[in-house]
C-alpha cells in the first residue's frame, strides 16, 4: 500500500474516534468540485455537460475553505472538470494544507508544468495524475492524441521537484489485463508513488455508453490483472494508494455495500446528494446533507443506477472502515495477495431496485435562472 504512514495513522486515528463516538455516519474524504469546465471532454466522462454560463462559475477561496471546515473529513480530494483552470487553486491547497488536512489535486497534467510554480512540496499534498492506460489507450480514453506524453513529462517534472505523486486510472470495457498489468509497470518504473484505480462509472450524460462495465466483468478484469502482478521478495510489485481491501473487494471477494457518505461532494451547486457520481439533490449545509438525505434510497441493490457501480467513492470508505474494524483481514490479504481464482462473493441481489429518476435537466434550468436572476447558482437547487 503506497498510503503514507503519517496518512494511513491520522486518517485511522480519525475513523476509530468516530467509531468510539458510535457516529453510524461520517465523512471521510472531501469530493471538491470548485469548477466544472475542463480542457478536455473525455468519451466515458458525465461531469462536463453544462451550458457555458454554469461551466463559467467557480467556487471561491473562501467558499472551498468553508466546505474542508464544515465538512470536518482528514482528506480533501480536489477534482472538476480540471482544477488548474481555477486560477486561486493554489491559495485553496495553502488554506486545506494549513488545516492540516491532506488534499489530494487530481489533474489531467496539460496546465501542470505551467502551474506547478504556484505550489510548494508538503507531506499532506499530493498530485494525482489522470492515466487510463498506456499512450494508444489513454489518448483514446480522453479522445485527444499528444496527452499522454504531455502527462507524463508533467509527472518526471512533478518528481523531480519534490512532489508526492500518483496517477488515477478508470478502466473501461474493452480494457486488457495484460496491458494494464504492462502499464502499471510502466508507471512504477517512473517513480510515481502510487496508483488509484477505478472502473468507470457509467454516467448517464456520458457520450460513449457502450464501455461501461458491469459488476461481474468487472471483477474478471481485475482479476485478470492481479493474476499477472508478481511478487518480487514476497512484496507487491505495485504500490497501490487504496485500501487492500477495496482492492480484493474489485476482484469479487468481498461483498461490500455502498457507503456514499464516506465521500461527501461539494460543487457548485451546493452538498450533492447521494455522491460524486449522482447529483440527484443539493443542500445548503453539510449537515443537512447527512442529517436529510435518505440514504437507504442509493446503492446497488436499492438503485437502478447503482446496479453496476463498484467505485472507489462509493466503496473505498466501506473498505477502510472494514480494516479498522478488522485489521486481520488487510494483514491476511496483505499477506497472501489477491485471490484471483475460485468462487466470489455473492453479490447484492438487484431484484429490489427501484427505477432510475432522471433530474438532471430539472437542476441545470433552476441553475439557469437563478444566474439569470443574478443570484448564487450554487444555491439552485438547495431546496429539494
Amino acid at each position: 500500500m503506497a498510503v503514507p504512514l503519517h496518512q494511513a495513522l491520522r486518517v485511522g486515528a480519525y475513523v476509530v474516534k468516530q467509531h468510539l463516538l458510535g457516529r453510524k455516519r461520517y465523512p471521510l474524504v472531501l469530493m471538491l468540485e470548485p469548477l466544472f469546465r475542463c480542457n478536455l471532454a473525455c468519451a466515458g466522462c458525465g461531469k462536463i455537460d453544462y451550458p457555458a454560463e454554469i461551466l463559467n462559475q467557480r467556487l471561491s477561496v473562501a467558499e472551498c475553505l468553508e466546505a474542508v471546515d464544515e465538512c470536518g473529513a482528514p482528506v480533501v480530494v480536489i477534482a472538476g472538470g480540471e482544477p488548474l483552470l481555477h486560477k486561486e487553486l493554489d491559495e485553496v491547497v495553502r488554506g486545506v494544507i494549513a488545516r492540516k488536512k491532506f488534499v489530494i489535486v487530481c489533474t489531467n497534467a496539460l496546465l501542470l508544468e505551467k502551474k506547478m510554480h504556484l505550489f510548494q512540496p508538503n507531506k499532506y499534498f499530493s498530485w494525482s495524475v489522470h492515466l487510463d492506460g498506456n499512450r494508444e489507450d489513454h489518448d483514446r480514453s480522453v479522445c485527444q492524441e499528444g496527452v499522454y506524453d504531455r502527462a507524463v513529462a508533467a509527472i518526471a517534472r512533478a518528481k523531480a521537484a519534490g512532489f508526492r505523486t500518483i496517477i488515477n486510472a478508470t478502466l473501461f470495457d474493452g480494457a486488457d489485463p495484460d496491458r494494464m498489468a504492462k502499464f502499471f509497470d510502466d508507471v512504477m518504473a517512473m517513480g510515481i508513488d502510487g496508483i488509484s484505480v477505478s472502473p468507470g462509472y457509467a454516467y448517464e450524460r456520458a457520450p460513449d455508453q457502450q464501455h461501461f462495465l458491469n459488476r461481474r466483468r468487472t471483477k474478471e478484469l481485475f482479476r485478470g490483472i492481479f493474476a499477472r502482478e508478481k511478487r518480487e521478495k514476497g512484496k507487491r510489485r505495485w504500490a497501490f494508494n487504496q485500501s487492500s481491501l477495496f482492492l480484493d473487494f474489485l476482484a469479487g471477494n468481498r461483498t461490500y455495500h455502498c457507503t456514499p457518505w464516506g465521500n461527501p461532494t461539494r460543487t457548485y451547486f451546493g452538498w450533492q446528494r447521494p455522491c460524486y457520481l449522482l447529483g440527484e439533490g443539493y443542500t445548503r449545509t453539510f449537515k443537512e446533507l447527512m442529517e436529510t438525505t435518505e440514504w437507504d434510497k442509493y446503492g446497488t441493490g436499492n438503485y437502478e443506477k447503482c446496479a453496476d457501480c463498484m467505485v472507489h467513492c462509493g466503496y473505498e470508505a466501506t473498505a477502510v472502515t472494514e480494516a479498522i474494524r478488522k485489521p486481520w483481514e488487510m494483514a491476511r490479504v496483505e499477506m497472501r495477495g489477491i485471490r484471483t481464482e475460485g468462487p466470489m462473493a455473492a453479490d447484492i441481489p438487484l431484484d429490489g431496485q427501484r427505477p432510475a429518476e432522471y433530474v438532471f435537466s430539472r437542476h441545470v434550468e433552476r441553475a439557469m435562472e437563478k444566474l439569470k436572476h443574478g443570484k448564487p447558482g450554487h444555491l439552485a437547487d438547495a431546496a429539494d
